[in-house]
């Protein structure tokens, strides 16, 4: 009976799909494409959202307001990826991130890389990788992947509130 036990099986799946960027979005990949990395700020709640949506999740507001965001952050999550994925160039084990940009307080994900996988933790410190400009798209894949900077963790209940100099924004 146990020669009759299915431990794997193969079942492909496409999803062919089009995609178009709303205003907010294309402004953000737009400025990606120059080497920029922008958010939008609530104008309620004043927390800043990477990419922009175009409006607030929780307050349900339209966002407008451009911020220039620097290309450092902080890993918010992650996790090590060891199976391999169909066409993709990257091979396991590598590690995903939410990461959360000095100056937004919304996580996005990306990879990390030049780092040993364990290692990473939350809290470290991380910069972007940038491809050659010549390269450069309308993509955050501008961003080749993010590494480990030498600047100290960020404590968890801090994460989400570095202002665009890493620098705490509440009280001392």
């Amino acid at each position: 009976m146990a020669d009759d036990i299915i431990s794997e099986m193969a079942a492909p799946i496409y999803l062919p799909y089009r995609f178009t960027a709303g205003r907010a979005p294309a402004r953000f990949l737009a400025q990606v494409r120059r080497g920029v990395l922008t958010g939008q700020r609530c104008p309620r709640c004043e927390k800043v959202y990477v990419p922009p949506r175009g409006s607030c999740a929780a307050c349900g507001v339209a966002t407008e307001e451009e911020v220039v965001l620097p290309d450092k952050a902080t890993v918010e999550s992650f996790t090590i990826v060891y199976l391999p994925i169909p066409n993709n160039p990257i091979e396991p084990p590598y590690i995903v991130a939410n990461l959360v940009l000095d100056g937004a307080h919304i996580s996005f994900i990306h990879l990390l890389s030049e780092c040993d996988n364990q290692t990473v933790r939350i809290g470290q410190r991380v910069q972007a990788v940038w491809k050659d400009p010549e390269d450069w798209d309308y993509a955050l894949d501008n961003i080749r992947y993010f590494r480990p900077i030498d600047e100290g963790d960020v404590p968890v209940a801090h994460i989400g509130h570095l202002d665009v100099d890493g620098n705490w924004e509440g009280d001392t």
